[in-house]
């Protein structure tokens, strides 16, 4: 079990009640810093590990998840699980793992397992390109400019709403235009949503028709991010957790490529990762989760 020893609330708190029992029953390893996660995540698969358990938001999830990737068969090898102890936890919502610590751990010491689609993206740094994995969401425009703009500070004093904050300090900027590019079909907006499950932010539903293993990614589209298009949006959203269809378009396809103009940037997982030209896929039926 991997996490943050630093961790602060009352999740952390109830976490650390757990500990002993962890500690009996498996090896636990604390983080110091970013991407400690993932390294510790790859040692415990050489280590011979068949369950890899992030204990804390999407954030860990999302490194915990690059660390068995980094390991040849490393998915094959050892199952993800996920003790939610972040801000949203849209990972552990999607697949209805209990957001109680205690009940979380229970189901951790059960032999269940759900197989999903493994998406990725592959962009390129300084003429290197890279390959991420992501577990749930990703995001261009808008989105990822919007979590560039979340610090820490601001999500420890605000919590979750220390995104809708920087999203309405976003939403005053210059918006680049993100174009989207799947199987023959072509969209673009300042603001893109892509979905392996159906949940972004919580519990809102922006993907409806996106299923944990169909060989799809769901790609949501707002073509113009202003005020006029959040007081639309907005009633829909927190009455229904929903958006009109009528202000968004919707892509489903295996691989798609989202290209926009200098500095257009994407996130995944709630985590900003870098800037555009990116490629996204998955891999069918490849990522094995403990759940109920």
């Amino acid at each position: 079990m991997i996490f943050n020893p630093a961790a602060r609330g009352n999740k952390a708190r109830h976490f650390r009640r757990h500990l002993d029992e962890i500690a009996a029953q498996g090896a636990l390893k604390a983080t110091s810093g970013p991407g400690d996660a993932r390294r510790l995540a790859a040692e415990a698969v050489r280590d011979g590990f068949d369950l890899v358990v992030a204990a804390g938001g999407d954030g860990t999830v999302h490194e915990t998840l690059n660390g068995l990737g980094d390991v040849p068969g490393g998915f094959a090898r050892a199952r993800l699980g996920v003790l939610p102890l972040g801000t949203v936890n849209v990972f552990a919502r999607e697949l209805n793992i209990p957001l109680q610590v205690g009940r979380a751990w229970e189901l951790l010491r059960r032999d269940h397992e759900l197989k999903l689609d493994l998406p990725w993206v592959e962009y390129t740094v300084e003429g290197a390109v890279k390959k991420v994995y992501f577990a749930q969401l990703a995001g261009a425009g808008l989105d990822a400019r919007a979590i560039e703009l979340v610090g820490w500070s601001l999500k420890k004093q605000f919590g979750p709403l220390a995104y809708l904050l920087a999203g309405l300090r976003a939403l005053r900027e210059d918006k680049p235009k993100v174009n989207v590019v799947a199987e023959g079909k072509t969209a673009a907006g300042e603001l893109i949503l892509i979905g392996r499950g159906r949940m972004y932010g919580g519990p809102f539903v922006i993907f409806p028709a996106a299923q944990p293993a169909n060989g799809r990614l769901e790609v949501c589209v707002v073509p113009r991010m202003n005020w006029r298009t959040l007081c639309r949006c907005a009633p829909q959203l927190l009455l229904r957790r929903r958006l009109p269809e009528s202000a968004v378009q919707r892509l489903s396809a295996a691989r798609f490529t989202l290209s926009g103009p200098a500095p257009a940037a994407f996130e995944l997982d709630g985590e900003w990762i870098g800037r555009l030209p990116a490629a996204f896929g998955l891999d069918p039926q490849t990522l094995r989760v403990a759940v109920v």
